[in-house]
């Protein structure tokens, strides 16, 4: 059975060519594969040079920049192609998602289709961020969980592991929201269908090298979404 981690990029070289042999540190035997956006700053030549030194690294190469949400559906139609794979994990490339959770975030996903990295549960946290982002990010998964009902209190954390055999019944048709919004419709169409969700505490640190990609745009879209998912 294969363990694949799916990690978008754009404009992220110098965050891949540290974050990828940390993650084969934690979990070597598992896979990962790049999505990455046609980044101008090489990102994705910078996945094919380590190619060449770790044999379960993909690139799946995309003509242009087109949200989040695109770039995990094209993933996720290509991993779960393979029979073989058990388990699909969403990780962000700017080291704002810990690699050393991965492995239990593995083991509690024997027992439940969703494993997620909580910023807002006993013992998580997050470092680096003003406190005008701290609050907006409370407020927010605090609105999306009263509007949609999910039973999670980091609704748009987007580090996850998730049961492959879960993803499989999803009907990525009904994906309306492509941008960050794209993770908590994600998860609701997930708990529609009855997979079980289990949180761990995770540090979720700033970035440190690149360009934040919260904008006006994706506090509207978050704003938004979660009456679009409760009224479908």
């Amino acid at each position: 059975m294969k363990d694949v981690i799916i990690i978008p990029t754009y404009n992220e070289r110098e965050n891949i060519k540290q974050l990828i042999p940390l993650i084969f540190s934690h979990v070597p035997d598992n896979w990962i594969l790049v999505v990455d956006d046609n980044s101008p700053d090489g990102t994705g030549e910078e996945v094919g040079n380590l190619q060449k030194r770790f044999s379960h690294l993909e690139l799946l190469s995309r003509e242009k920049k087109e949200g989040l949400g695109k770039a995990y559906l094209q993933a996720f139609a290509k991993v779960l192609a393979d029979e073989e794979v058990r388990n699909v994990t969403m990780m962000d490339a700017d080291f704002s998602h810990d690699p050393a959770d991965l492995p239990e975030m593995f083991r509690y996903s024997k027992n439940f289709g969703v494993v997620t990295g909580s910023r807002y549960i006993t013992g998580g946290s997050v470092v680096g961020w003003e406190l005008w982002r701290k609050l907006l990010s409370r407020g927010g998964n605090f609105y999306c969980r009263l509007i949609t009902g999910l039973p999670l209190h980091d609704c748009t954390s987007g580090f996850n592991t998730i049961q492959a055999s879960q993803l499989r019944k999803v009907d990525f048709n009904r994906i309306t929201m492509f941008g960050y919004a794209f993770i908590f419709e994600l998860k609701h169409l997930l708990y529609r269908q009855g997979a079980t969700f289990k949180e761990i505490p995770v540090c979720y640190k700033n970035r440190t090298i690149g360009k934040s990609k919260m904008s006006g745009g994706i506090i509207q879209e978050g704003f938004i979404a979660p009456w679009k998912i409760r009224l479908r």
